[in-house]
């Protein structure tokens, strides 16, 4: 549904406009009702369409809460995640905190994960994404990505 690389501005206020082309989707899908959470493993945001990211919700509540590692995940992205829509000039304001974890200033990086969008200041999004190219080939590439022909 959602993919590419898309280089965005956040204005003063915190609000970053979804490229034009994702609009019209997103109205379809969630008629611009989104969630927005954290990455728990990276220093980036998760943006899903409100359907998309219920269904991951129940899976994720129903996860067992007496186990440490399984609430700590729990905590992080149930308790940081933000129903946010899409305002009339397809824009969504992100808050403070979200913006703080992900250290979001002006300049930020939207890429389009099939279900779901990742949002990265674009200093951290170029030190990954070479990070990522460095390492493609190593050691520890899975069975099935081994066998995939691109």
């Amino acid at each position: 549904m959602f993919r590419g690389v898309n280089t965005i501005n956040l204005d003063a206020k915190g609000r970053m406009a979804v490229p034009t082309r994702y609009r019209e989707r997103l109205a379809e899908r969630c008629h611009g009702h989104m969630v927005v959470t954290i990455d728990p493993q990276e220093k980036c945001l998760l943006i899903y369409p409100l359907p998309e990211w219920e269904d991951i919700q129940r899976k994720i509540e129903s996860l067992p809460s007496f186990n440490p590692a399984t609430r700590r995940i729990q905590r992080m992205l149930l308790g940081h995640a933000t129903d946010i829509d899409i305002d009339a000039n397809g824009r969504l304001l992100l808050t403070p905190p979200l913006r703080e974890y992900a250290d979001l200033n002006k300049k930020s990086v939207l890429l389009g994960q099939g279900n779901k969008f990742e949002l990265w200041s674009e200093e951290c999004w170029k030190e990954r994404r070479d990070a990522y190219l460095n390492d493609i080939g190593g050691d520890d590439l899975p069975d099935e990505l081994q066998t995939l022909s691109i």
